[in-house]
């Protein structure tokens, strides 16, 4: 369903030697001791049934009203809002899913809030705050402006709170008598897409979610049993060669995982970018690129620019794709466009990665693929939690604490003090 091809051996050198068995197993090991510990909770979402009871029950107990819903409005930012978002707009075209307007509230610009509000009714409306806390000041803000602009405490059955078991929010849902679902605080908030936070509004616009976990679930099996190795190589690879390729480019070809870059972006940036045991600040800088159209604004820098980066290309199959196809038309002057008349928009894109990666490859660009066969709920889950477990990979290398967000926080307390 998804496969993962590695071609960092090509650029092996007495630098960045190829990892030893011994390397793997030590790596692997590490793995298992941090799921073991239960540091971080996001290790069990998959082999859980909580996020999907919950989320069962809800939707049970509130049948009439989700039956007449036309928006679903996110209330939340990064880990809270990103995941949900790359999920749907990777699946949105599946036939099963709702004709439900999936909307954020996400930022705090004036503009993006009208925006994001116009047109939206409370009566036809379910809004879901979504925060480990409440106390971030984006979500705290986006969430009171809603309770006064639609007096959402007078109708408190279009409101819904995900967050932390014994968090700020959950004890004011509890004294509203708002209804709430919660997530272990174990679950950082990059890593919870797989938790009631994603499961919770995918399950409303009708998808799948027992498949997405499903999907998750053996990668992580097959990854415990040793059949995911790569992962293993690709993480040491990385982390030991920081110096060498300190940028790592996500090049999707495909505008369906345009949210998924982002939500990536966020996953690698905050979780690697940190002090280390010794005092050291480390870290792996993420840039995210889709193609082809990146393709005219990217490439030249990472063909002919500095070569400090390594390449993942991210695809699926385009197989079922033979419609549209480009017109057999000959324009005056413009005659050298006409070797790709009659080719599929799909066959074209897929050459076109092909013929980039290849160039890449011929300048000694540490690169790898990804290649989803189809674009489904399992597939996905497979996808998210492939980055997720690569990333606790590469922390542990490291040396750092992947789940932590230090720097995030001095940021939080100096908008206090200026306030």
């Amino acid at each position: 369903m998804v496969s993962f091809e590695n071609f960092f051996e090509q650029i092996g050198s007495k630098s960045i030697p190829h990892p030893s068995q011994n390397a793997l197993d030590s790596l692997y090991d590490l793995i298992i001791k941090e799921k073991v510990a239960t540091h971080s909770g996001y290790y069990h979402l998959p082999f859980e049934e909580r996020a999907i009871k919950d989320s069962q029950s809800y939707i049970q107990a509130h049948s009439t009203l989700l039956s007449t819903i036309k928006n679903l409005i996110i209330i939340g930012v990064g880990g809270s809002s990103l995941g949900t978002k790359a999920i749907d707009t990777m699946l949105c075209h599946l036939p099963h899913r709702k004709n439900i307007a999936l909307k954020f509230l996400e930022h705090t610009d004036p503009i993006e809030i009208n925006k994001a509000l116009q047109g939206v009714e409370l009566k036809n409306s379910l809004f879901v705050v979504i925060s480990k806390s409440g106390t971030t000041i984006e979500t705290s803000s986006l969430m009171k402006y809603v309770l006064a602009h639609y007096k959402l405490l007078d109708h408190k059955e279009h409101l819904v709170v995900i967050t932390d078991e014994n968090s700020p929010l959950q004890k004011w849902a509890i004294d509203t008598k708002v209804k709430f679902i919660t997530i272990a605080p174990n679950v950082g908030g990059r890593f919870s897409v797989l938790s009631s936070v994603g499961i919770l509004p995918l399950m409303i616009l009708g998808y799948d979610v027992a498949s997405l976990l499903e999907g998750a679930k053996n990668f992580m099996m097959n990854f415990l049993h040793r059949r995911e190795d790569h992962i293993l190589r690709k993480a040491i690879f990385l982390a030991k060669s920081r110096d060498r390729f300190p940028i790592n480019v996500l090049f999707s070809y495909s505008s369906s995982f345009k949210d998924f870059n982002a939500w990536y972006v966020q996953l690698w940036a905050e979780s690697l970018g940190k002090i280390d045991t010794y005092g050291k600040k480390v870290g792996l800088t993420p840039i995210a690129l889709i193609g082809s159209i990146d393709q005219h604004s990217f490439l030249q820098l990472i063909t002919q620019g500095v070569m400090d980066k390594s390449v993942t290309f991210l695809n699926f199959n385009r197989k079922n794709y033979s419609e549209p196809k480009i017109p057999s038309l000959s324009l005056p002057h413009l005659e050298s466009t006409d070797f790709v008349n009659k080719t599929s928009f799909a066959k074209l894109l897929n050459y076109q990665q092909i013929a980039t990666m290849q160039t890449i490859q011929n300048e000694g660009i540490p690169t790898d693929e990804i290649k989803v066969d189809m674009l489904c709920e399992q597939s996905v889950g497979i996808l998210i939690f492939y980055f997720e477990l690569l990333t606790s990979c590469v922390g542990r290398i490291l040396d750092i604490n992947t789940y932590d967000q230090p720097g995030v926080e001095f940021g939080k307390i100096r908008l206090r003090e200026m306030f």
